[in-house]
């Protein structure tokens, strides 16, 4: 048998799929998630600390350059 990836995006085709399991015609190797975790949670502390001050210095610098454009 073939595995494939699919991605539901309605709650009712999720439904549908669990009735094909139940008749044994597919079988579901990943229930659906239901915890998101935020991004800045995932991704906290992975940069440096002297890279990220770099980057909310450019970055701030880039915000005040357009603000100023604008007036």
């Amino acid at each position: 048998m073939d595995t494939i990836l699919i991605q539901i995006t309605n709650e009712k085709a999720y439904k549908l799929m669990e009735d094909l399991e139940d008749l044994q015609l597919i079988r579901i190797l990943q229930k659906k998630q239901t915890h998101y975790e935020k991004l800045s949670e995932k991704y906290e502390g992975k940069l440096k600390s002297e890279v990220a001050e770099e980057m909310h210095e450019y970055l701030s610098k880039g915000r005040e350059e357009w603000k100023d454009r604008n007036t």
